[in-house]
């Protein structure tokens, strides 16, 4: 994963960070590792309050891009729609109470 752009967003709590993910050769990953690899990206990150969105494959090129939306605490994340919320708590089950540290 390669990062084009970090934006810190002190008004959400949050880090906003744009990627690229070459793929050549492989199939598109997966949403659960663009969400680690966005969270591990991040000094203090967790994936349990990484989001990936405006995710879009370049057809023929082996090339992703999206945005991560990585929050610093629990009631930061409480702004993403209860949509967003369930496809990522699927990803990992559940994980109330485990650390990512």
């Amino acid at each position: 994963m390669e990062i084009i752009e970090r934006k810190d967003n002190p008004l959400l709590n949050r880090v906003e960070i744009e990627f690229v993910w070459n793929h050549q050769g492989s199939p598109t990953p997966t949403r659960k590792e663009m969400v680690e690899a966005a969270a591990k990206s991040e000094p203090n990150g967790k994936k349990e309050l990484t989001y990936i969105k405006n995710v879009r494959t370049v057809y023929g090129k082996g090339r992703t891009e999206g945005l991560a939306l990585v929050y610093a605490s629990v009631d930061a994340a409480s702004i993403e729609p209860d949509y967003v919320s369930a496809r990522h708590k699927d990803l990992f089950g559940s994980t109330d109470g485990e650390s990512a540290e």
